[in-house]
């Protein structure tokens, strides 16, 4: 078995015991497809609505498998001999010790979290690994510790089914905490550097990465500074990037900046940090501030990084809305004085809401960097990565296409494109009002279209150049075909980056 490369970070467990807890999650089949085989379908489906019922009644047996999955899935008290038994060959002293599993009352019940976790959770694959992290709000009582070591949430599913999954030579999991993107990384790099600002974090994802034979650079220091100097094909992040007045009181989710500046200061450095057409995909709290035009403020982010930009946006959340979610998230009981501080902040600083969704930069090879804002806040099916990859490629063709070039390119109408028209009665006919085309699959774009547009996104099959098409068009509609082409390249050009006209022949 693999392990780190950097001895600094020490696992939870010795070498050797990592090695036996891994033989015994082995031998008991602690997996997706043995529990899944010992419970039943609907029992699993039930735990993922937190729901244990089915799983506690099909695991009364006492065997390896039944306790590992009581104590690390359904959270219960098990006898210490039932425990000992299933994680042996590892000495439960050695568990104890490590803080794997504690004693409570007459029993052992868990001190970790020791997850299954695999590619299928956001879309893109089938690998499966086990993941340690500490025990999350619901499990254990009381509010979070403030070095405590996030699990596997919304946010790192997120970020995992966005990122652009092609070979790359080195990537970078900055903040990993557990390990979880490095895991995917892991993948399709071949070489992985994890870093974090916590030690503790860092032993945790020694684990996972031990745990799961796969080896790993892990590098202590806050945000870019453990690898200052060089660059990366491939750089993810779930910073702390919580906005607010600059508090340090969880290292997973407060950077110690005010406001959205950690985001700003990871966007900013990506010329630095890529290797010529790189990408630095992260995820990102921004404000909505009185005034200013949020699509201004995080394009701001970008000047100067030679970067190509895609800004996703996904959430908004009001203030109170925001300070509410962030204290639950913590477990802490509910402090008026806390709270009233942080919305404060906010009303000083003019914050109207926040802003959350993916930011994804790549090393632009061409002149001039291209940067769109976009709300997208409808779902898309996951994984998202490779509409994130397919956008880039688009960019890419229509750079290799510019103004004359692209009236000379064959196009057609993407699969899936539907039209919808409202239409109101005018006494004596239905009179269209308003026409929509709508990609019915990938990111399910709409685009409101003029009959013009219509009839040339209609006239696109792929045989024949889009400057024939214009040609017809400017007849029928008594438009001078110079006018008309100006006035198309642009919407065209739009309709291809957004995927509902595609080049011929893709």
């Amino acid at each position: 078995m693999r392990g780190v490369t950097d001895t600094h970070p020490a696992p939870l467990l010795a070498p050797d015991d990592l090695a036996r807890l891994r033989e015994a999650l082995v031998r008991a089949r602690y997996t997706s497809t043995g529990i899944a085989e010992r419970i039943g379908a609907p029992a699993v489906e039930a735990v993922r609505r937190n729901d244990f019922r089915a799983l506690l009644r099909a695991t009364t047996d006492g065997d390896p498998l039944a306790t590992l999955v009581r104590v690390f899935i359904a959270g219960q008290t098990e006898p210490e001999a039932a425990v000992a038994a299933a994680l042996g060959p590892l000495p439960l002293d050695a568990a104890l010790e490590a803080g794997l599993v504690e004693r409570y009352g007459d029993g052992i019940h868990a001190g970790v979290d020791l997850d299954i976790y695999g590619e299928a959770a956001t879309g893109s694959g089938d690998a499966e690994w086990w993941v340690l992290s500490d025990l999350d709000a619901d499990a254990r009582p009381g509010p979070l510790r403030t070095d405590h070591v996030l699990g596997i949430g919304n946010a790192a599913t997120t970020l995992a089914g966005a990122t652009v999954r092609r070979p790359v030579g080195t990537a970078l999991d900055l903040g990993t905490g557990c390990g979880v993107q490095a895991l995917h990384l892991s993948r399709h790099a071949a070489r992985v550097t994890a870093t974090d600002l916590s030690d503790r974090a860092l032993r945790f994802a020694a684990t996972t990465a031990a745990l799961n034979g796969v080896e790993w650079e892990l590098l202590a220091g806050d945000m870019l500074a453990p690898v200052a100097g060089r660059r990366f094909d491939l750089v993810v992040s779930n910073p702390p990037f919580v906005v607010g007045p600059g508090s340090t009181r969880y290292t997973y989710r407060d950077s110690g900046r005010a406001g959205d500046r950690v985001c700003a200061e990871l966007a900013g450095a990506a010329g630095d940090l890529l290797t010529e057409g790189g990408t630095l995909q992260f995820l990102a709290n921004w404000l909505h501030v009185t005034g200013e035009d949020w699509h201004d403020r995080v394009a701001g982010w970008f000047a100067g990084t030679g970067c190509d930009a895609w800004v996703i946006q996904r959430e908004v959340s009001d203030p109170v809305e925001y300070v509410n979610l962030w204290l639950r998230d913590a477990a802490e009981a509910f402090d008026p004085r806390r709270a009233e501080a942080w919305l404060d902040w906010f009303a000083a600083e003019k914050v109207e809401a926040v802003g959350f969704g993916l930011v994804t930069l790549r090393r632009s090879p061409h002149p001039t960097p291209v940067v769109r804002l976009e709300d997208l806040r409808h779902s898309v099916p996951p994984p998202f990565g490779p509409h994130v990859a397919e956008w880039f490629d688009r960019q890419d063709w229509l750079a290799a296409h510019p103004g004359p070039a692209l009236l000379d390119a064959p196009l057609r109408r993407a699969d899936g494109l539907r039209l919808t028209q409202e239409a109101g009665f005018d006494g004596a006919d239905w009179d269209v009002e308003r026409q929509v085309l709508t990609m019915s699959t990938g990111l399910r774009w709409a685009e409101e279209v003029d009959p013009l547009v219509l009839a040339l996104v209609s006239g696109a099959d792929g045989r024949v150049p889009l400057r024939d098409q214009l040609a017809v068009l400017a007849a029928a509609y008594e438009t001078p075909e110079p006018v008309l082409a100006a006035m198309a390249v642009p919407i065209v050009a739009h309709l291809v980056e957004r995927g509902l006209l595609v080049p011929a022949g893709r």
